[in-house]
């Protein structure tokens, strides 16, 4: 199918990205694509290297006639996110993605498709690799681990970039240009707890949550999706407090920076109230779906007869967890009081696992201010001390704070209005990019960040649109010949 692929237009690109597509390219595994760009660059006979941190670099030289034109620092990020259906048979660590073409879109078969942000790294080495596209100097920086903590762009040390503008290619819509987005930080509470002999006549089940949209826990934070750790607890807790159930294991979610699309929880019950809790978790399971009807069609709520397990919780430990997750605030927190329509402050509580007497639950904090950030991290922090959790807060990184007289924004603007006859949308997104981690140490740098349509990013849900590529595609190339 990936022929299929190389064939669409603009073939550059979709060759390419079928090429990173066959490398396998987890966050902090990316040896493999680390050392496939650096070939490619050393192939092309330009400058290529990497940094300390295995961010890769390499340069073209202007077309003739553009050798005064201010260099262009084109960014995109290697890794992607690695998500499949718990029904498919998927190895991301030695296959590569597997993707068909569904009308307009490109998809993968029941996994993430990379297009977040394969699609930028295709369309600059197809630029890198031209022989015929007028641009000035370019300076393509390929970034590392974006996906779960930024270590890349945190690692570039000032000094090592040329560039004067900064073309960041990881938005995922084709009408917006975005001049600013949400830092974040990573909240982690852990405790253990002492496991307990499940008790004479008991039986046990499996619940399990899936079929939730899932998707990017920053750009789809708003849309209300539901969180398959926040409805897992849910049952769990009227479970506890209603019929006496104890908890043997949970595991819910996968990524922070995806919002989980499945959760499953091993429980064992007295055997004198099984029935009336069948009778009863139905009756919660239909009300959760109603609740959820508009949006997540495809819910289903679980429960089967399964092996009793050895152990479950101690009863104390489970009903405080549980108090705890229940009040851990979950999705939008603030909407930004600045710039209408954009989410300010958000939570995600991302994964959830309850296993062989220690506990673990992950979240990801979003805000486009810095105090906001730290203030809602502060009150996750509170809720999971308060039932006996040790709580680290790390990974903490930087919004990008916008610059409406951006010079290279009055120029994507212009030439956008002159390609597509409307006016683009200028906005701040809630997700993280790149740009303020690099303006740090590039504080004079202009940056801008702009993309090809992508929907259900950090999900195998993913898909990119083929023409909007198309469009993509038009735009940078009219941008680097209208550049200052």
């Amino acid at each position: 199918m990936n022929k299929e692929i190389e064939q669409l237009e603009p073939k550059g690109v979709w060759k390419n990205f079928s090429k990173l597509n066959a490398v396998p390219r987890p966050s902090k595994k990316e040896e493999r694509i680390i050392e496939f760009m650096l070939n490619f660059g050393r192939s092309l006979n330009l400058e290529t290297g990497k940094d300390e941190v295995g961010n890769v670099i390499i340069r073209k030289k202007a077309s003739h006639g553009m050798e005064d034109r201010k260099t262009i620092t084109l960014q995109s990020h290697l890794d992607m996110v690695h998500q499949k259906n718990s029904d498919t048979r998927f190895d991301f660590d030695k296959q590569g993605i597997e993707m068909f073409i569904d009308g307009d879109w490109v998809k993968a078969k029941g996994t993430t498709l990379g297009a977040d942000n394969g699609m930028g790294v295709a369309a600059i080495m197809s630029l890198l690799e031209s022989q015929d596209i007028s641009h000035p100097p370019i300076e393509a920086l390929f970034t590392i681990d974006e996906e779960t903590g930024m270590t890349g762009a945190k690692g570039l040390k000032g000094g090592i970039l040329k560039g004067q503008i900064l073309l960041n290619l990881d938005t995922e819509e084709d009408d917006e240009i975005d001049i600013g987005c949400a830092g974040g930080i990573d909240i982690t509470a852990t405790r253990s707890y002492a496991e307990q002999t499940v008790p004479a006549k008991s039986r046990a089940y499996r619940i399990s949550v899936r079929g939730l949209h899932g998707g990017h826990s920053g750009m789809d934070i708003h849309r209300g999706f539901g969180n398959a750790n926040k409805i897992m607890n849910r049952l769990l807790y009227k479970g506890s407090e209603e019929f006496g159930m104890g908890i043997s294991a949970i595991e819910g979610g996968s990524l922070r920076n995806a919002i989980p699309r499945e959760s499953f929880a091993t429980i064992v019950l007295p055997e004198n109230v099984q029935e009336d809790f069948k009778g009863a978790f139905q009756n919660w399971a239909q009300i959760i779906k109603d609740e959820n009807a508009y949006v997540e069609t495809k819910l289903e709520i679980i429960l089967e007869s399964v092996e009793i397990p050895n152990t479950i919780m101690e009863k104390a430990v489970q009903d405080k967890i549980l108090r705890a997750i229940y009040g851990a605030h979950n999705g939008v927190y603030a909407m930004s009081a600045a710039i209408p329509d954009l989410v300010e402050t958000s939570n995600n509580i991302a994964r959830i696992e309850i296993k062989s007497g220690n506990i673990k639950i992950s979240c990801l904090t979003r805000s486009s201010v810095d105090s906001a950030k730290i203030d809602l991290a502060s009150s996750l922090r509170s809720v999971f001390e308060l039932a006996g959790c040790t709580v680290s807060l790390t990974g903490d990184y930087p919004g990008w704070s916008p610059n409406p007289k951006s010079e290279i924004l009055k120029v994507l603007k212009k030439q956008y209005e002159l390609l597509f006859k409307e006016e683009p949308k200028v906005i701040a997104c809630h997700a993280g990019l790149e740009c303020g981690i690099l303006g740090r140490n590039y504080p004079d740098m202009d940056m801008i960040s702009f993309g090809p349509t992508i929907k259900g990013a950090h999900s195998p849900d993913e898909r990119v649109s083929i023409s909007s590529v198309k469009k993509f595609w038009t735009f940078l190339l009219q941008i680097l010949n209208n550049t200052p």
